[in-house]
């Protein structure tokens, strides 16, 4: 799927660990303006930052099950997982999303399958990134389309990001790897 840059183990794009899913994105053939680039980077970092907080990272430590509050907290995470899905839902009613799409992305670029009208290479724009459907805003990213193949697999390369921003995106890009390859390695994994 999309790149050829993958191993059973790593997904890498342009030579760095990249993020994988399907998730909705869209290009916008405008770029933004270079007053709002300090802006967009906040806004992006904030996104980033809801969406690593909804993510699931898994126990660290398993709790004692026998700790008084073990249970109480056990509800709770139950409780918070069911409201955080019903909001999903109203955003989604309220907010319509473009359709997903398998994507690859790194703070260096981004390479997905589009549908319908395709961007040229070299256009300038923007990409954006729906990474959760509790998250209201989308992640956006400016950069330039580098190719676009007969498939619809179009490869953008991103602006230079806030170094920030950039170790975000790194540290979210790790934790996936890691816990693809945790769940490829599960002794409790079915074939």
């Amino acid at each position: 799927m999309l790149d050829s840059h993958d191993t059973a183990d790593t997904i890498v794009l342009y030579e760095e660990l990249a993020f994988q899913d399907v998730l909705p994105v869209r290009w916008h053939s405008q770029p933004p303006q270079p007053a709002a680039a300090a802006s967009l980077a906040e806004r992006n970092l904030q996104v980033l930052q809801a969406w690593d907080a909804l993510e699931d990272h898994g126990v660290i430590d398993k709790p004692d099950e026998n700790a008084p509050l073990a249970a109480d907290i056990q509800r709770l995470d139950r409780k918070m997982t069911l409201l955080l899905g019903l909001v999903g839902q109203l955003l989604a009613l309220n907010r319509p999303r473009p359709p997903a799409a398998p994507l690859r992305f790194n703070a260096r670029g981004a390479i997905w399958r589009a549908s319908g009208t395709l961007p040229e290479t070299g256009a300038h724009g923007l990409l954006e990134i729906h990474l959760h459907e509790c998250v209201a805003q989308p992640l956006r990213l400016p950069g330039e389309v580098r190719a676009v193949s007969p498939a619809g697999e179009v490869k953008v390369r991103f602006e230079p990001l806030d170094d920030a921003l950039a170790a975000v995106i790194a540290k979210i890009a790790f934790r996936r790897h890691r816990r693809q390859i945790a769940g490829r390695h599960s002794p409790n994994r079915k074939s």
